[in-house]
Formats: C-alpha cells, sequence, structure tokens
C-alpha cells in the first residue's frame, strides 16, 4: 500500500515539474502582449482561481483564520509581503527571460536554485554544510564564474531567478502554511496593486487583455498555469521524501533548456555546456551528500 502511495506521489510531482518545465512555450504564446501586464494578469487571475482551489479543497476556514492571524501579527503580514513581491519579481524575471529568447540562462538558474538555499541556510539560519555540499557549493559556483567571464557580466538573470526563490523558500518557513494557502495569501496581497496597475492601462487605452479572445483566453488562463503544478506538486509532497523530491526537481529546468536550445533556437554555446557541467557536477554532489545524510539521520 506503502508502495503505490509513493508511485502515486512521484506521478503526481512527475506532472508537476513536466509543466513547469514546458511553461515557457506557453508564454511564448503571450509575448505580443508587455511583460508588465503578463505578470499583473496573472497575479490577479492566480488568486481568482486559488480562492476556487480553496473552496473546491475545502480550506476555506483555513484560510478565512490565517488571514484574521495576518492582520493580528504585523511581523506575519511582512513576511507574507516580502514572499509576495519575491515570488512575483521570480515569475517577472521568468517570463521576461523568456520573452526576450533567454530560456537557457532562466533554465540554468533553476539548476542553482537548490545550491542558492543551501547558501541562505548557511547565513541566515546557520545551518551546517557537509564537505559533499561544500564541494557541491563549490563548484556551482566556478559554473556561474565561466558565464561570467565568457558574458564579461555577472550572468544577472541566473542569479536573480535562484535568489528571489531562494529567499521565497526563506520567508514562507516563517509563514508556515500550506502551498495552497500560502499561494492564496501572497496573491491577495498583491492583487490590489495588480488591479490598479490594470486600471491604470485601462484607462490610458494601453491594455491588451481585449485584443482578441484567444489573448484573453491565454491571460486568464496564466492563473491556471501557475496554480495546477503548485496543486499537484502539494499532493506529491505528502507522498514522496524530500531525497526524491530533490532529484525530481531537476525535470523542470532540463526540459526548459530543451524548449530553449531545440524549439526557439536559442545558441548554446562552449561556455554554456562548460558551466553546465559543471552546475551537473555540483548537483550529483548535492543530491548524494543530501541522501547520505538523509539515511543516517532515518538510521
Amino acid at each position: 500500500m506503502k508502495l503505490n502511495t509513493e508511485k502515486e506521489g512521484i506521478s503526481y510531482a512527475i506532472f508537476a515539474y513536466i509543466m513547469w518545465g514546458i511553461t515557457p512555450i506557453y508564454w511564448k504564446t503571450v509575448q505580443h502582449v508587455s511583460p508588465g501586464e503578463i505578470i499583473t494578469q496573472r497575479v490577479f487571475w492566480s488568486f481568482l482561481f486559488m480562492i476556487l482551489l480553496i473552496f473546491i479543497t475545502k480550506k476555506w476556514n483555513t484560510y478565512v483564520t490565517f488571514v484574521k492571524e495576518i492582520t493580528k501579527k504585523p511581523k506575519l503580514f511582512l513576511s507574507l509581503a516580502i514572499a509576495a513581491i519575491l515570488i512575483s519579481s521570480n515569475w517577472g524575471i521568468f517570463m521576461w527571460a523568456v520573452i526576450e529568447g533567454r530560456i537557457v540562462e532562466a533554465s540554468l538558474g533553476q539548476y542553482i536554485n537548490p545550491l542558492t538555499s543551501m547558501l541562505i541556510g548557511v547565513i541566515v539560519l546557520k545551518e551546517r554544510l557537509t564537505r559533499g555540499q561544500i564541494l557541491a557549493f563549490l563548484l556551482a559556483g566556478i559554473g556561474v564564474l565561466i558565464l561570467t567571464l565568457h558574458y564579461g557580466v555577472i550572468p544577472w538573470i541566473s542569479l536573480s531567478l535562484a535568489l528571489t526563490f531562494g529567499f521565497y523558500g526563506l520567508a514562507k518557513k516563517m509563514i508556515k502554511a500550506d502551498s495552497t494557502i500560502g499561494l492564496t495569501l501572497e496573491t491577495m496581497v498583491l492583487s490590489p496593486i495588480a488591479l490598479l496597475y490594470l486600471i491604470y492601462l485601462l484607462s490610458q487605452s494601453k491594455i491588451q487583455f481585449f485584443d482578441s479572445f484567444s489573448t484573453s483566453l491565454l491571460l486568464i488562463g496564466s492563473g491556471i498555469v501557475t496554480a495546477l503544478p503548485l496543486l499537484l506538486f502539494t499532493k506529491s509532497a505528502k507522498k514522496v521524501s524530500l531525497s526524491m523530491l530533490g532529484i525530481l526537481q531537476y525535470i523542470s529546468p532540463t526540459l526548459s533548456l530543451m524548449v530553449g536550445v531545440f524549439l526557439y533556437h536559442e545558441v548554446l554555446t562552449n561556455a554554456h555546456l562548460l558551466a553546465f557541467v559543471f552546475i551537473w557536477l555540483a548537483l550529483a554532489v548535492y543530491t548524494y551528500s543530501y541522501n547520505k545524510t538523509a539515511s543516517k539521520n532515518e538510521a
């Protein structure tokens, strides 16, 4: 029975990571819309979809209780606001990278996410690293350095994506809400700002939501594209070990990399390949070290 439960959880996780990995295709279909409008439409429709999801999953009472708690705890509200800003920044940078034909750089950022989270844990939470994790971080650093020397500038897209998501994870630790309620709260905080911006665009006759029926549907669908993989991931997290999820998470950036190179013909230079080799080595060492530590703790 436990084996079947884990298989079901792995299936949910794979579907979630596949959806996240191929989202560049979706954002390419609305690249004629300004990035500012895409991100605000995404926030607004994500909030509406998440509210619907809260009702369907019968978590409305929990959601209302958490909202009441936030109003009484300024520090909790601040953590929520920071989380909302970080995740929306992450979304915005990723979509801009996709639209500008820089999916390869975006996928690199997704690859170094866990290593960035590890570094944040050490600096902020005073967590201790194993020798394997230190080696993994050094290898990843070499990969980033190679790209820095290649471009002549720091690969800000990759690092911005990794850092915003890493600090988002830190903020989420302080909020301590499940993923469904957490994302609903984050989009709730951002929705008034998004709505005001959309009203401004409408008043200036710059809104593109009404350009065509297909554009309207795609922008509305951005809420589903945001929430559905998260829902699948939440279901998988309850059934699958963290070490397994750690391995599966690389499905997403691998697919994004393949989409960028093979579907949109982005250039994968020798510098990119060399950097990715070091990043993949770092991830292999990190995963091995993590699993080894987890096995000792279980024993």
